[in-house]
Order: structure tokens, then C-alpha cells, then sequence
């Protein structure tokens, strides 16, 4: 089957893309690793020994990175509904975790210790109509919310992808009752067009879980 106008430009675009050049290069496993790294330049979330989760981990370049910078200490959980290869010094479930075994599972793995940071770049299948994407993401980063709220330490992290728009400022809000700091992040590898944005949450107050 011929591929579209539309397509062809995309696979080009996303070929030509510095960051999917870089990847290859550095032996990422996709470009959205330099969004990461970008936000651990600037805010340090990844210290040696913790112990980090990632949601929405395939195919593995946050897991990856995190692998990396926490060293023989730390450990890195990841999950994702998607089948992932595996990578050194990490811990994959792969499953949903809403489903009581999957959630099950990870809260086993993790022990009486916890996490220290949680970490999503889940994301919606897009339709490209706001009004349809939009709350499907919120969705997806209350879930993320829900499930930190159930396994950070006091004064643990969350990093979640945003999109900007309907739920913003509500979700912000939610962050800023529970977390004692919260700023927002626009990496340069975010594609310029993109709505997306995020939200980095620390100081994890565990008085005022039950999120809602």
C-alpha cells in the first residue's frame, strides 16, 4: 500500500530529527530520552540509590537513562501495557496498572521501602481533536497522580507529561495540595508543535494523599 503525502512527510521529518539522529548515535532507544536528561540537567530528580518508577516505560529510553544515572544503589521499576527488551538494571512488569494483579505486583516488588520518584511520559493515542485528547491525557496523569500517592516515600517526586489546556489548572492545583513545589518543563526535544508540558512535583506530602 502507497503511503500518503502526510506520512511520507512524517517518517522524513521524524528521520531528519536531531534527537532520533542523537539517539541512534548515543544508543537511545528513542528520542523522548533527551527530554529526561534535559530536565536532569536542569533539576537534578535523578540521585544516586533512589528508587524510581516509570510509567508508560516502552520501548525504554527513560528507564534507560534513569539505569544509568542512579548506579548500583538505585533501582528502576518500569511498566508499560506494551512488551518492552529488556535493559540492564532495570525491573519490567509489563501490564496495566489499574488491574489489581498488576498493581499487586509492583507494590510486592517494592517492598516496605517505596519509591522515591515516579515518572510518566504516558500518553494518549491522539485522534486530533482536543476536545477527545485532551481529557484522555488528564486521564492518564490523574492515574499516574493516583498511583504516587500510593508509593512515594515523604518527599518523593513526580515528573508526568501535560498538555496544555482543558484540566490544566485543575490538575496543577491538585499537584500543589500535595507536593511542596511544583514547576513546569518545556524540554527542547518537545516538538515545537507540541501541546505537550511537564509537570515536576517534589516534596511529596503523604498528610494529604487520597488525591482528589
Amino acid at each position: 500500500m502507497a503511503r500518503s503525502k502526510s506520512s511520507s512527510r512524517w517518517l522524513k521529518e521524524h528521520f531528519d530529527d536531531e534527537y532520533v539522529q542523537r539517539s541512534r548515535r548515543e544508543g537511545y532507544r528513542s528520542r523522548a530520552v533527551y527530554k529526561l536528561i534535559e530536565i536532569q540537567q536542569k533539576d537534578r530528580v535523578l540521585r544516586p540509590g533512589i528508587t524510581v518508577i516509570d510509567l508508560g516505560a516502552a520501548p525504554g529510553g527513560w528507564s534507560q537513562y534513569a539505569a544509568k544515572s542512579l548506579g548500583r544503589g538505585g533501582r528502576v521499576i518500569a511498566l508499560d501495557i506494551l512488551a518492552m527488551e529488556p535493559l540492564p538494571d532495570v525491573e519490567f512488569i509489563q501490564g496495566d496498572f489499574r488491574e489489581d494483579a498488576v498493581l499487586h505486583r509492583l507494590l510486592q516488588s517494592l517492598g516496605d521501602t517505596g519509591a522515591d520518584l515516579v515518572l510518566s511520559d504516558m500518553a494518549p493515542n491522539t485522534s486530533g481533536m482536543d476536545a477527545v485528547d485532551v481529557p484522555r491525557a488528564y486521564h492518564l496523569a490523574e492515574l499516574a497522580l493516583d498511583l504516587a500517592a500510593q508509593v512515594l516515600r515523604p518527599e518523593g517526586g513526580l515528573l508526568v507529561k501535560l498538555f496544555q489546556g482543558e484540566g490544566f489548572e485543575s490538575y496543577h492545583n491538585t499537584l500543589k495540595r500535595h507536593f511542596g513545589r511544583v514547576v513546569m518543563r518545556k524540554p527542547k526535544a518537545s516538538r515545537a508543535r507540541s501541546r505537550e508540558i511537564y509537570a515536576l512535583a517534589t516534596g511529596f506530602k503523604p498528610s494529604q494523599a487520597g488525591v482528589r
